[in-house]
């Protein structure tokens, strides 16, 4: 062989070589998978950084593991479509996707709630367990495939503060005519004590307190809450929030976009939403201390709702979750699922977790801490 010809050989086989390299370089989920980019539609506007943040956290995480393949632009309410209407577009493929609260459509069917929060259901961790573990995700996803939706946990925001009020409640009687926000149908439980319910969206709750269009609003705790201001036009600040023990926060996705995705991008998905739902949680118990410090130090007034409020609205639940189950069959079956499972989370709650936390918080109150 002469050197030209060794040369001209060795040369084409180092331009194969570098292009093997090339290839191998290459991320296999780049090689595999195409680009794709999707819209989502949040419920939330862009201050409340912790609620609205969940999908900016699971988007952010998707594009990292795709090595950018996987895009999902996040708008805040009212960019695209108004905050309360998130799940309509992304059913109607306006958009593919949501982040909201499924009870904020209970109007249209009761069994939305079920997949959030209900009255005196689970709190977060049973809620997870419940989703995760417990068949959850699969027994709400039956009730969402009819929706033209898929549906994954997408976040929680931990046991809810009850609210704001203009007056001090102290017993039942209080409640007769008080114009409350509150969301999901918790609202039917309380109007049957006398509160007139309102379902209005986070960014426009201060102004219908401050005009006095209602007397009382809830919406998540003290992170939040101190954002929106609430303390200056309501300074009695209730809890707990009976009606929302552990709310999920969800990722919905229009089911025809979601199931044209590969295998890789389900896992995926599936993988950034429960970091993203895990994330959402521990960062409201890192910022709710040191905000109500800050509430009560600005002058809110922090007052539990009395045992005789608490009963009757855990009576009047139950009634209408009889009412429920006797004529809405999907509803019954979510519900007796969790009805199962609390009674086990709160069997073993009271064991170990709940004598611990009460020895520590009394260490806390000794100023032992």
């Amino acid at each position: 062989m002469d050197r030209r010809s060794f040369i001209r050989k060795a040369g084409a086989s180092g331009v194969g070589a570098a292009a093997a390299a090339a290839a191998l370089a290459t991320p296999a989920i780049a090689q595999s998978n195409p680009k794709v980019t999707w819209r989502l539609a949040s419920s939330f506007p862009k201050s409340l950084d912790t609620i609205y943040g969940g999908a900016e956290v699971f988007s952010k995480m998707l594009s990292e593991a795709t090595d950018g393949n996987f895009q999902i632009q996040v708008f805040a309410s009212g960019e695209l479509v108004p905050g309360l209407q998130a799940a309509d577009a992304a059913a109607a493929g306006t958009v593919e996707a949501a982040h909201t609260v499924a009870y904020y459509y209970w109007g249209k069917d009761p069994t939305w709630a079920l997949g959030a929060a209900v009255p005196f259901s689970l709190n977060a961790r049973g809620m997870n367990a419940w989703h995760y573990h417990g068949g959850g995700i699969d027994l709400f996803n039956e009730f969402l495939g009819a929706q033209g939706l898929f549906g994954l946990p997408g976040g929680n925001t931990g046991v809810q503060m009850g609210g704001w009020f203009r007056k001090e409640i102290n017993s039942v009687a209080d409640l007769s005519g008080l114009k409350m926000r509150i969301g999901g149908f918790a609202g039917k439980v309380v109007e049957r004590l006398g509160v007139v319910p309102q379902q209005i969206a986070g960014g426009d709750i201060y102004p219908a307190l401050e005009k006095g269009t209602i007397d009382a609003a809830e919406w998540v705790g003290p992170y939040d809450d101190e954002k929106l201001g609430f303390y200056k036009v309501a300074p009695y600040y209730y809890y707990p929030g009976w009606w929302e023990g552990g709310p999920t926060v969800h990722l919905l996705f229009n089911k025809a976009k979601y199931e044209e995705l590969s295998p890789t991008y389900k896992s995926l998905l599936r993988t950034a939403a429960q970091a993203a739902d895990a994330n959402m949680l521990q960062k409201y118990d890192y910022v709710n201390p040191p905000a109500v410090r800050r509430l009560v130090a600005g002058g809110a007034k922090l007052r539990p709702f009395s045992q005789e409020i608490m009963a009757a609205c855990f009576e009047k639940a139950n009634e209408v979750y009889a009412e429920m189950e006797s004529n809405n069959a999907p509803f019954k079956k979510i519900w007796e699922s969790i009805k199962g499972f609390r009674k086990e989370h709160y069997l073993w709650a009271q064991v170990a977790e709940y004598n611990y936390d009460t020895f520590m918080m009394v260490q806390q109150r000794n100023g032992k801490l």
